[in-house]
C-alpha cells in the first residue's frame, strides 16, 4: 500500500465528487459500448458439435435447454490434468450465484473445456461448484472457438487468440463465447471474448478495485501470480 494522502472531510469530498464525474462518463461509456456489442451481427453454427457430460453427449443447441441465449465459459483444463487452471478456477468461484439470475433473463450458463468429462468431475466436486461442465474433446469446438490450440498448430504459427493471428499462452487459454437460438432452433455466434476483455466478469477484482492497496500486483512476476484455489489459501 502507497503512503496516503491525508485530509480533511471537505476536502476528501471535493476530490470524490471530481472522481464521480469521471465514474459516470465511464459508465455511460460502458453502456454505449454494450449497446454495440449487443448490435453486433449473428453468424451461423453449421458445425455438428457434441459434448460429454454427466447427461450424456449433448449437441450445443441442447446446452441451451428451454433458454434463447447461452454462455459458454471456456475453461483451461488439459486432458490429464489433476486439477483446474487457477485463474479459471478464480473466475469460476463468481459462477455458481449468477446463474439463477441468468435463468430469469432467458440465458443458459455452460462451462466447456478440452479435457474428457472425467477428468474435470473430481476436481469440480473438490470445489463444491454446481454450474453444468461439460467437455469438447470429442469435437472441434475448443479449437474452432481459439481457446486451444495443438502442438502442431503452435509450431506453425497457426493459432489465433484475442483476435490476433499468430498469438497464443500455450495450447489452453481463456475465453467466454456467447451464442443465440432462434424460433426455428438454429443457433448463432453472437459474441466472444478473451485475455483482459474477460476482466469485467471476476467481481472479486472489482471489490479490490475499491480498497486503497487495489489489486496490488505490479511487483508480481505475473498479475494472478498470487491466486490460489480457494480451497488452498490459509485464512
Amino acid at each position: 500500500m502507497t503512503a496516503p494522502n491525508i485530509a480533511t472531510r471537505d476536502e476528501w469530498l471535493k476530490a470524490r465528487r471530481a472522481l464521480l464525474e469521471e465514474e459516470k462518463a465511464l459508465t455511460r461509456a460502458r453502456d454505449a459500448l454494450a449497446a454495440k456489442r449487443r448490435a453486433l451481427p449473428w453468424v451461423p453454427v453449421e458445425q455438428a458439435y457434441a459434448f460429454d457430460s454427466d447427461a450424456g453427449t449433448e449437441t450445443l443447441a441442447e446446452l441451451f435447454g428451454d433458454k434463447r441465449q447461452l454462455i459458454v465459459q471456456h475453461f483451461m483444463y488439459a486432458p490429464g490434468w489433476q486439477e483446474g487452471c487457477k485463474s479459471c478456477s478464480f473466475w469460476a468461484d463468481q459462477f455458481d450465484p449468477a446463474v439463477p439470475h441468468l435463468g430469469g433473463r432467458d440465458v443458459a450458463f455452460v462451462v466447456v473445456s478440452q479435457a474428457p468429462y472425467a477428468d474435470f468431475a473430481p476436481f469440480k466436486s473438490r470445489m463444491g461448484w454446481n454450474f453444468r461442465w461439460v467437455s469438447s474433446a470429442s469435437c472441434a469446438f475448443s479449437r474452432d472457438f481459439d481457446v486451444w490450440y495443438t502442438p502442431q498448430d503452435i509450431a506453425s504459427g497457426n493459432t489465433f487468440y484475442n483476435f490476433t493471428l499468430g498469438l497464443h499462452y500455450g495450447e489452453h487459454a481463456p475465453g467466454v463465447s456467447v451464442f443465440a437460438k432462434d424460433e426455428a432452433g438454429s443457433v448463432y455466434h453472437t459474441y466472444s471474448c478473451y485475455a483482459r476483455g474477460l476482466d469485467i466478469l471476476n467481481g472479486t477484482y472489482h471489490l479490490l478495485d475499491l480498497t486503497p492497496s487495489g489489486r496490488d500486483e505490479s511487483a508480481l512476476p505475473m498479475p494472478m501470480a498470487w491466486v490460489k484455489h480457494h480451497d488452498r489459501y490459509q485464512i
